[in-house]
C-alpha cells in the first residue's frame, strides 16, 4: 500500500503540456479549414498548429491570464501578512476546540455558502483563496487538505453547474441566442435549481463520507505519502495540542473579523448587481478602486487585498519592513500557481488559433441534427464536456455554442430552456475536475493537493453526478 502511495505521478505542468500538444497534433490531422477571404468557412477544419504556435500558446497563456495571477500573487501578499500576526493558526484552533469532535458540521454549511456564490455569479476562481484556509482547518479537525479542496471546489462547482443567475454562464448563453429564439428564463432558473441542489447534495454525501474515514482512520487517506509529508509541513503548525487552550488576543481578533470582511467585500464587488436591477452598490468604492461594487474584476480585487494587507499590518505593529517581507514572501509563494493558472490559459490560446473549437461544434451540431430529443440531450451533453475540456470558460464556450446548438435544438422543436442548461452544466461539471482550469490547479497547488490525487478521487463524484445531470436534463426535455 506504501509502495503505491508514493508513486510519482505526472505534474500538473506536464499534464497541460501534453495536452497542449496533443491538440497541435489533432489540428493536422483534421481536414484544412476553408476561407472565404479572411473569414473562416464554419466546420469546414482546422488551421494546423505550426511548433512555434505550439511553444508560445503557455507564454501567451500569461497575456490571457495577467488579471488572475497579479490577484492571486497579491493575495498570497495578503495572507502571508494575516498569518504572521497569528491569527489565522489560533483563530482555526480556537473553532475547533469550540466544535469538540463535531467539525464535519462545518462541510455542508461551507459547501452551500460556496455553492450560492457558484449559483448567482460564477464564483470559481474567487476562491483560490480560500484553499489555504480550509486545509489548515480541515488538517487540524483530524481530516486532511483533500477535505478542504473538496468543500471549496465541489461547493463552488455545484452552484457553477447549476448555474441559476450566473450572468457568466446562463446569462452569456442566453444573450447569444438569436433574437427569433424565444426562451423561458423563469424554466431555466428551474432547471438550474434542480441541478444546483441535486449535485450539491450528492457533493455533501461524497465529501462528508470521506472525511469521516479519514477522522476515523488517517490511513484512509487518498493522499500520497509525499503529498502528507507536504501538507505536515504547511499546515501541520495548526494541528492541535492539548497542553493548553487557544485563546486569541484583541489584534488577533480585529485581524479575524479584517480578514472575513475583506472576502465579503471581494463577493460583493464581484456579483454584478446591474444584471439582477439593484443598484444600491453603484455609489461605493468607486472612488477607491475605479470601479464601484459590482463592477469589479481582479484588478481591483488586487488592489483592495493590497490595502487591506497594509491595514492587517499596521493594527498588528508589523511596522514598514514587516509588512513589506511578508508580502513579498507570500507573492513569492504564489509564483508555482501563477505558472499553472497561466500555462492551463494556453489550451485555450491553442484552440483559437487553430479554429478547433469552430470546427468540433458545427461538425457535431450537423450530427445532432439527426437524433431524437431522448438521445440529443445525452450527447449534447457528452459534446460539451469535450468542448469544456477546451474552452473551459463558462462564458467563452457560451459566445461559441449558444448561438448554434440553441437555434439548432428550436428548429427540431426540442427545449431551448434544456439546451442552454446542457451547455452550462456540462461547462460547469468539467470545471470540478479538468486540468485546463486555472482555479482548480492554482487552488490545489496551495492545498498540496496533486491533480492526479484530485482526478482519482473525484472521478467517482463526477461520473455519479454526470449520470444524474443528464437523467434530470432528460426528464425536464420530456416534460417541456
Amino acid at each position: 500500500m506504501a509502495k503505491k502511495k508514493s508513486k510519482t505521478m505526472l505534474s500538473a505542468f506536464s499534464i497541460i503540456l501534453i495536452l497542449i500538444f496533443g491538440l497541435g497534433l489533432l489540428s493536422h490531422i483534421l481536414p484544412n479549414a476553408q476561407f472565404i477571404g479572411e473569414e473562416i468557412v464554419n466546420g469546414s477544419g482546422t488551421v494546423g498548429a505550426s511548433l512555434s504556435d505550439i511553444l508560445m500558446s503557455p507564454i501567451l497563456g500569461f497575456e490571457s491570464a495577467v488579471d488572475v495571477a497579479i490577484f492571486v500573487m497579491v493575495l498570497g501578499g495578503f495572507l502571508a501578512i494575516v498569518n504572521r500576526t497569528g491569527a489565522l493558526e489560533t483563530g482555526i484552533k480556537v473553532l475547533v476546540q469550540k466544535l469538540k469532535g463535531n467539525e464535519i458540521i462545518l462541510i455542508p454549511i461551507l459547501m452551500l455558502i460556496f455553492s450560492i456564490g457558484g449559483t448567482t455569479y460564477g464564483m470559481l476562481e474567487e476562491t483560490v483563496g480560500f484553499y489555504v484556509l480550509l486545509a489548515a482547518t480541515m488538517m487540524a479537525a483530524g481530516m486532511d487538505p483533500l477535505v478542504g479542496s473538496a468543500v471549496v471546489l465541489l461547493g463552488a462547482g455545484s452552484g457553477v453547474l447549476g448555474s441559476t443567475i450566473n450572468p457568466f454562464a446562463t446569462g452569456a448563453a442566453i444573450s447569444a441566442l438569436p433574437e427569433n429564439v424565444a426562451i423561458n428564463q423563469g424554466l431555466v432558473i428551474l432547471i438550474g435549481t434542480f441541478l444546483w441542489l441535486i449535485t450539491l447534495t450528492i457533493s455533501i454525501l461524497f465529501v462528508i463520507n470521506y472525511a469521516m474515514k479519514v477522522k476515523k482512520d488517517k490511513g484512509s487517506t487518498f493522499l500520497s505519502l509525499r503529498e502528507q509529508k507536504a501538507a505536515e509541513k504547511k499546515f501541520g503548525n495548526f494541528t492541535l495540542t492539548e497542553e493548553k487552550s487557544a485563546k486569541l488576543t484583541m489584534k488577533q481578533k480585529i485581524t479575524l473579523i479584517l480578514l472575513g470582511l475583506t472576502f465579503v467585500i471581494m463577493i460583493i464587488g464581484f456579483i454584478p448587481w446591474g444584471e439582477f436591477g439593484i443598484g444600491f452598490f453603484d455609489k461605493f468604492t468607486g472612488w477607491l478602486t475605479g470601479s464601484s461594487l459590482g463592477n469589479w474584476w481582479f484588478y481591483e480585487a488586487a488592489l483592495w487585498f493590497l490595502i487591506m494587507s497594509i491595514i492587517i499590518g499596521i493594527i498588528n505593529g508589523l511596522g514598514e519592513k514587516g509588512i513589506v517581507d511578508a508580502f513579498v514572501d507570500g507573492a513569492d509563494d504564489m509564483v508555482g500557481v501563477v505558472l499553472i493558472i497561466a500555462v492551463a490559459r494556453g489550451a485555450s490560446v491553442l484552440m483559437s488559433v487553430t479554429y478547433l473549437d469552430n470546427y468540433i461544434i458545427y461538425n457535431a451540431s450537423n450530427l445532432l441534427s439527426r437524433l431524437p430529443e431522448l438521445i440529443f440531450v445525452p450527447l449534447n451533453y457528452l459534446l460539451h464536456i469535450v468542448l469544456s475540456i477546451l474552452v473551459p470558460s463558462s462564458s467563452g464556450l457560451a459566445t461559441l455554442s449558444s448561438p448554434i446548438i440553441g437555434p439548432l435544438a428550436a428548429q427540431l422543436g426540442y427545449s431551448t430552456e434544456v439546451t442552454i442548461m446542457t451547455l452550462v452544466s456540462a461547462n460547469g461539471l468539467v470545471n470540478l475536475i479538468t486540468p485546463t482550469c486555472g482555479a482548480i490547479m492554482g487552488g490545489l497547488a496551495l492545498a498540496k493537493v496533486e491533480y492526479s490525487t484530485w482526478f482519482k478521487w473525484a472521478l467517482k463524484v463526477v461520473i455519479t453526478i454526470t449520470l444524474v445531470n443528464i437523467l434530470v436534463l432528460a426528464v425536464f426535455s420530456l416534460i417541456f
